[in-house]
């Protein structure tokens, strides 16, 4: 494998994470915005952080469960 192509993956593969962190964050100010409001007020990121990897867990749980 060249350099070229490593490179190549390895850009998508932060890509792919950095959209799947976008959409969780956006899917998670839609769906609880009161939670997302308290943690950027409180300047907590920590809390922040739970929540996203919250979204995260139940919709590859609502996904494992549709397979």
């Amino acid at each position: 494998m060249s350099i070229a192509a490593a490179s190549l993956r390895a850009s998508g593969i932060i890509a792919i994470t950095c959209v799947v962190l976008a959409v969780s964050t956006i899917w998670l100010v839609l769906s609880d915005p009161v939670a997302v409001a308290t943690a950027v007020q409180a300047g907590d990121l920590s809390s922040a952080y739970t929540l996203v990897s919250h979204a995260l867990t139940e919709a590859l749980r609502t996904l494992l469960k549709y397979l």
